[in-house]
């Protein structure tokens, strides 16, 4: 008779070591992507103090990989492994993510319920759009892709905790495993500890790129610049947001790390996130957008449209941004933004706050036109209704929206993917964050392709459309070593 499954812990070891596993004659792993209908999550969390979460998702490396942090500090997740793999397709995937992460947490045990920031977080995204089809590029991306981690680390206000998540079998007992796994754990987590002050903290060095271009010329931009402006002089499109490529190609693996290192210390001020579901295949970047983040009722996002660069002194600084808020051009194209927003909210909210004029919100490279926006939601459902209902903005979409998505597809000749589209994190009481995933790269083992966009309005003029553009290709550029582009 075959033995009866149960969870078990192995020591640290390294990051090719696929440490918990359901122990029975087979030592199955969890990562066989077991459904959560064939059995019951079960979350445990032991507190953490001096783990890194650099070096946590470095020493996961060749693993799947999540990460996410606020901008100007705040929450911080890191993990790694699948204990659970939500995808969805269609039309309805908002919908079919909503309800297979509430059966994932119907009969959820989870030992962090006192302690909510050490509670289990889903990281994922969508495509821009709902009948996207995986290829070339986004070969291994879904257009709605959600994944619990084995390993989580999560980081907020000098708390630190490490969490196990897995998928018991379903005759497990979760309650008589507690005390064992918290002991597990720890000694899991003292290893790690070990390992990084023996010096496990590796400097990481970007390979040299063979190849880097631009696939669209700027002659064939400037056509399809002309033809929207054309359009909108005509008709009733008001915007459309529209991209731009750049592939780079490498001799050896992209060093993701390196990149996200250089993120979050140059760009500490935006949105950082990782989302690696197979091993170096990576979509990550450092995006100044909060689409939505929920928790409870309280709700938060922005409007963020309207662009201009940064001056070398303060007084230059000011004199760009006052051009920035006098700009005709730009002012019209945020406060399309900013009314989308407004009209999508108002019969989901009974209060909303939004500034009656934008201000700056300056970073490294870049200065923006931004408005805050708070609102207190009729009903505590989630934040995913409220991110379908608010994805894509006019920010990287356009205005009106049934008309912007269709002409974007037709008159980009590269696929989004998940460019522009909302990238970030669930936890079991279905609130989260999601950033708008711009300024982002999407990595193949040794190749590379970024995306930039511009909002284009009836008055917009190619040549400025085309340099701003430029200064968006910018952070990842830098961070992955390459001269601006």
């Amino acid at each position: 008779m075959k033995q009866k499954q149960r969870l078990e812990i192995r020591p640290f070891d390294s990051a090719q070591d696929k440490d918990w596993r359901l122990g029975d004659d087979e030592q199955s792993p969890i990562s066989d992507l077991r459904s959560p209908q064939n059995g019951r999550l079960l979350s445990v969390s032991i507190p953490a103090s001096g783990a890194d979460t650099a070096v946590f998702l470095q020493q996961a490396l060749g693993q799947e990989r999540f990460f996410w942090s606020d901008a100007n500090g705040g929450l911080t997740l890191a993990g790694f492994g699948i204990a659970a793999n939500l995808i969805a397709w269609g039309a309805d995937r908002f919908n079919q993510i909503q309800q297979q992460v509430q059966e994932l947490f119907a009969e959820a045990v989870i030992d962090s319920e006192e302690r909510p920031l050490a509670g289990p977080r889903i990281f994922g995204g969508f495509s821009f759009i709902d009948d996207f089809t995986p290829d070339n590029t986004w070969s291994i991306h879904y257009p709605a892709q959600f994944i619990l981690p084995h390993y989580q680390l999560t980081q907020q206000n000098g708390e630190s905790w490490l969490t196990l998540n897995a998928i018991l079998p379903p005759d497990e007992a979760p309650d008589s495993l507690l005390p064992e796994l918290r002991a597990a754990l720890a000694a899991w987590l003292e290893g790690f500890l070990t390992q990084r002050r023996k010096g496990a903290e590796k400097s990481a060095v970007m390979p040299d790129a063979l190849r880097i271009e631009y696939p669209m010329s700027k002659a064939e931009w400037e056509q399809m610049i002309n033809h929207a402006t054309k359009t909108m002089q005509n008709g009733p499109l008001n915007k459309a947001v529209l991209s731009r490529v750049c592939e780079i190609r490498y001799a050896q693996k992209v060093n993701v790390d390196g990149a996200l290192a250089y993120l979050n210390a140059t760009y500490p001020d935006c949105y950082r996130f990782l989302f690696e579901p197979r091993p170096f295949h990576a979509f990550y970047g450092a995006t100044p957008e909060l689409i939505v983040g929920v928790d409870g009722r309280s709700l938060t996002t922005m409007g963020l449209a309207g662009s201009i660069g940064r001056g070398k002194t303060p007084a230059e600084d000011d004199a760009l941004a006052q051009e920035l808020l006098n700009s005709i051009k730009n002012q019209h194209e945020h406060a399309l933004v900013v009314a989308s927003i407004r009209r999508r909210l108002e019969p989901l909210t009974s209060e909303l706050t939004i500034p009656k004029q934008p201000s700056i919100l300056q970073l490294g490279y870049i200065q923006h036109l931004f408005t805050p926006i708070q609102a207190t939601l009729n009903q505590a459902n989630g934040v995913l209704p409220i991110l379908q209902n608010l994805h894509p903005t006019p920010a990287l979409g356009g205005q009106p929206r049934e008309l912007a998505i269709p002409f974007i597809g037709q008159a980009e000749p590269v696929p989004r993917g998940w460019y522009g589209a909302p990238v970030g994190w669930l936890d079991h009481n279905l609130d989260g964050a999601f950033g708008v995933a711009i300024r982002s790269a999407i990595t193949q083992d040794r190749r590379i392709w970024l995306y930039s966009g511009a909002g284009i309005v009836a008055d917009s003029d190619p040549q400025a459309e085309w340099d701003e553009t430029a200064l968006k290709f910018r952070p990842m550029l830098n961070a992955l070593g390459m001269v601006d582009g």
